[in-house]
């Protein structure tokens, strides 16, 4: 896992961060591995049931959108996954 992407998506997520934390959650990166990102929901977002398939569309539109170099977006929680 390169830094730089690491920092790249990192960069994109802190955009989308302070609403996850209005509700007391959050995202971290995983790992970013052949330009597919994945990610984590943390704290609140964990177990919160607005976490559906829109917000993970979401993430994908916005992460793709803005780093030419990904792939795909996961999501590495059992319950939810981006493909």
């Amino acid at each position: 896992m390169e830094r730089s992407e690491v920092f790249e998506v990192e960069r994109i997520l802190e955009k989308i961060r302070p609403a996850l934390r209005e509700h007391h959650g959050d995202l971290k990166v995983v790992r970013v591995e052949d330009g597919d990102v994945y990610l984590s929901f943390e704290g609140g977002c964990v177990d919160c049931p607005v976490v559906d398939e829109s917000l993970k569309d979401m993430l994908d539109v916005v992460i793709k959108g803005n780093l030419d170099w990904v792939k795909s977006v996961k999501v590495v929680q059992s319950k939810y996954q981006i493909i």
